[in-house]
């Protein structure tokens, strides 16, 4: 077991970098630049048949990643290395979507390789961008069989990417609402308590313009993933009403999560895998989607144009479907893994444990934040798809809310 596990690693480097990405002026100045007018053609079967049969395993890959989302002794990569030959390199290089897509299209563009084999991206703009300007490598599932094998089948259905034809998921995580059940005494099951009169003043909304206009649109009954400028408006003039009736305190970025864990705020959106981290210390704090909607996010493995090992890269990101080899990121992690048959590995582990490190192995095998059930699956949905033109009105609408 991880001896860090009651501490929250993941959420202000992790959540607050993908709030920046989506809301800053310089996110989105930096997610337009050189797209428009540019997008790639979509590969032809044969090119991409041709491209993998010229590869060979070169025993070495290079990934990029976001930080702590790797246990510290690097245990998967070394077991790979161990098994396939092939030495790798692992870079904590990815600290937000814009910045890192800033600094990749100026050299995708100019035909340059970035120097990374596997790439992390959360689905969004900025991975929208990549696939559409065809700066990802098509994938060979004829390569991937322990995806093809174990990856839950929510995970082959990503409305960004279909048919993961660019992608693998490397973790995800839900939005949803916690509450503090100290002060919160009602069994919590729909999104409309956010708007509630009588938690005025009590209730945290997030500051992204993405996560609250998803919220809005939950709240009417409209499914993000297939909404209309119309649909935003509503949305928005929800979110007014809502605020200008003094009903949220704050427009939260991360510190959401220290303000109803000591009762500031009573309900919140919030970020599963930080309230996670908050039950394993004890708090009381508890996680739910609404029946009308949760969203979920997505961080995909993808490979570079121009990569130097692709193949490799292709080996290692096939690898990390091993269920085993799931459980043991996942344990770590901590987020919602993509291959479900984790689940009853963590269980079986636990029956061994003892102590502390048993009991968290069992509220993780048990925790609807880090196995949803078919039922939270059901009411998840992606974000809303934008290009370039519907950013400047969509982004507006909701800061007009946020930053008032």
């Amino acid at each position: 077991m991880n001896p860090r596990l009651p501490l929250p690693r993941h959420g202000l480097p992790r959540r607050e970098a993908f709030r920046l990405a989506g809301l800053s002026a310089a996110g989105l100045a930096l997610a337009a630049c050189g797209v428009q007018g540019q997008k790639a053609a979509p590969p032809k079967a044969d090119e991409v048949q041709d491209f993998w049969s010229k590869q060979t395993k070169h025993g070495k890959v290079i990934f990029a990643n976001w930080p702590e989302y790797m246990p510290e002794d690097k245990a998967p990569l070394e077991k790979f290395a161990k098994d396939t030959g092939i030495s790798y390199e692992y870079k904590e290089v990815i600290q937000e979507n814009a910045d890192f897509f800033g600094k990749a299209d100026p050299v995708l563009r100019a035909g340059q390789p970035l120097g990374y084999d596997i790439v992390v991206m959360t689905n969004g703009i900025q991975l929208q961008h990549m696939i559409e300007l065809g700066y990802c490598v098509p994938l060979d599932h004829s390569k991937l069989p322990n995806f093809a094998a174990n990856a839950g089948q929510k995970y082959k259905e990503r409305a960004y990417d279909p048919g993961n034809k660019y992608t693998v998921p490397y973790t995800s995580g839900v939005t949803g609402i916690a509450y503090n059940t100290k002060y919160v005494k009602d069994d919590i099951t729909s999104i409309q308590a956010l708007f509630d009169p009588k938690y005025k003043g009590r209730v945290g909304m997030m500051a992204d313009a993405q996560e609250i206009g998803n919220f809005g649109m939950f709240a009417l009954g409209i499914d993000p993933e297939k909404s209309t400028e119309a649909d935003w408006k509503k949305a928005g003039e929800k979110l007014k009403e809502q605020r200008d009736n003094g009903l949220v305190r704050k427009y939260y970025d991360q510190s959401y999560i220290d303000a109803v864990a000591k009762g500031d705020i009573w309900i919140t959106m919030a970020w599963s895998g930080d309230v996670f981290q908050r039950q394993l210390a004890g708090e009381p704090v508890k996680f739910v989607v609404p029946e009308e909607g949760g969203t979920i996010w997505t961080d995909n493995m993808l490979i570079p144009k121009g990569a130097a090992n692709p193949l490799d890269a292709l080996m290692l990101m096939d690898y990390l479907y091993q269920p085993a080899v799931a459980a043991e990121l996942d344990e770590f992690i901590q987020f919602v893994t993509p291959v479900p048959a984790v689940q009853d590995l963590l269980r079986e582990k636990a029956k061994s444990a003892q102590g502390e490190d048993k009991k968290a192995l069992e509220q993780m095998a048990d925790s609807p934040l880090m196995f949803p059930t078919e039922a939270d699956y059901a009411r998840l949905r992606g974000y809303t798809p934008l290009d370039n033109q519907q950013q400047q009105i969509f982004n507006p609408i909701f800061q007009s809310v946020t930053q008032a």
